[in-house]
């Protein structure tokens, strides 16, 4: 399901207390991503279960004084409601029915470690928590991330059990969901390039529960298919495709796409808020990283790469480039990573010259900082010149990555736009005041 589709509030806040309010014996195990995203969803279920009109409606179910918190409360019929996160211990404990809710951050998605560490403790703890396997229940519901995610690998285990509904956020094609009381046969679908898991249309109308025609939202936005169009631009299209449609693309043939990237013939007009980037690299052994400082201008709400300087440098004579690239370009900014090389030329740069430096902590690592600027270049805002001797070399490495054995060039790319975006994010909150 897409983000704000209150599927939280349904799947992990109001249908416990619906089953408690049905079932009180009934044991139940929550998990998500986040220890304090899921124990905000036990105390709002906690909340509909104290209210007067729940207790109106189911009467005989009444909670324990002696275990009632956030991270487990209980009903004095024994049944129970825990709260825990993906990689978290449930020994001891066990559940009738298992939710688990957003096992991956958008963040942590991108991330093999993270996914592993998701599919390996949904394996080996969580499935042996479940009390009855032929009538235990477990529900997985999430928006889709990544191939990989946990979603991905359990549709893709050879024995598929899983009854898999998808409700992308606008309709690619007529979709029928069928009631899971009698399973219905799941095929596998090629279309438009896609493959997708869908269920054959059975011979009974009765077991048809939802139905909506090809193009059609899953739930009204006030502004339309326009909104749509808004949030599509401040993701991208890889992001929208993975938590809006359910359909995440593979990564391995490169993110971004060279139509994204415009061109210019001659260089703007308007010289006056040129930045220099720089990700640095010490050392000329063969297998090392090279130092590379790219040139931007801003035009508006455009961006320019004026030039590309990329060597394998020892420390002197990267900080002599650096002044000599600051002295014919005369940047407003010029932007140093914090990283070992970087810290020794920030501090000397700043000691003993005028020269605007600014050193950026980067968070998150490389790949979650590059999707972060992805809607920028989605949405034609970065241009490159016709033509230069260092063209090609760039355009490979930010088309090809993250599959390239070198991403200087990306990593210093990424660091200004995202530093641009920081910067106007920052002006934007100020001029509110």
């Amino acid at each position: 399901m897409p983000p704000r589709s209150m599927k939280s509030m349904c799947v992990s806040v109001a249908w416990p207390a619906w089953i408690l309010g049905n079932q009180p014996t009934a044991r139940i195990i929550v998990a998500s991503y986040s220890r304090l995203l899921s124990e905000k969803h036990s105390l709002d279920t906690r909340c509909v279960m104290q209210s007067g009109w729940y207790k109106k409606l189911f009467p005989e179910v009444e909670l324990s004084k002696d275990q009632n918190t956030k991270y487990k409360f209980q009903t004095v019929q024994r049944g129970y409601r825990i709260a825990t996160s993906v990689g978290g211990t449930l020994t001891g404990e066990g559940g009738d029915f298992i939710i688990v809710d957003d096992p991956l951050s958008p963040a942590q998605a991108l991330s093999e470690t993270f996914r592993k560490r998701a599919t390996n403790w949904f394996d080996q703890t969580l499935v042996t928590r479940l009390n009855d396997r032929k009538k235990g229940v477990i529900v997985l519901v999430m928006h889709r991330l990544h191939q990989e995610d946990l979603t991905g690998y359990l549709l893709s285990k050879p024995k598929n059990i899983w009854h898999h509904i998808c409700l992308p956020m606008i309709s690619e094609n007529k979709e029928i969901i069928y009631s899971i009381k009698t399973p219905v046969p799941v095929v596998q679908v090629t279309a438009n390039g896609h493959t997708r898991w869908v269920y054959n249309k059975p011979t009974s109308p009765a077991r048809m529960l939802y139905s909506r025609e090809e193009g059609q939202l899953l739930y009204p936005l006030d502004g339309g298919k326009e909104e749509i169009e808004m949030i599509k631009a401040e993701l991208g299209s890889y992001a929208f495709a993975a938590q809006y449609q359910q359909n995440p693309l593979p990564l391995s043939s490169g993110i971004i796409k060279r139509e994204w990237l415009k061109r210019y013939r001659s260089f703007p007009d308007n010289l006056s808020y040129v930045t220099q980037s720089w990700d640095t690299a010490v050392s000329t052994n063969n297998s090392s990283n090279f130092s590379v400082c790219t040139t931007w201008t801003k035009v508006g709400n455009k961006f320019y790469l004026l030039d590309v300087y990329r060597a394998k440098l020892e420390y002197p004579k990267l900080k002599e480039q650096v002044l000599s690239l600051a002295a014919r370009w005369t940047p407003y900014a010029i932007l140093i990573e914090a990283k070992t090389s970087g810290q020794q030329l920030v501090q000397e740069l700043k000691a003993n010259s005028d020269l605007p430096i600014i050193e950026i902590m980067p968070h998150g690592d490389k790949l979650t900082r590059f999707h972060l600027i992805v809607p920028t270049i989605e949405s034609g805002k970065v241009f490159l010149p016709h033509q230069a001797v260092w063209l090609s070399d760039f355009e490979y490495e930010i088309l090809m990555f993250p599959e390239t054995r070198h991403d200087d060039q990306v990593d210093s790319t990424v660091q200004y736009l995202q530093w641009v975006r920081d910067s106007s994010s920052r002006v934007a909150a100020v001029r509110a005041l």
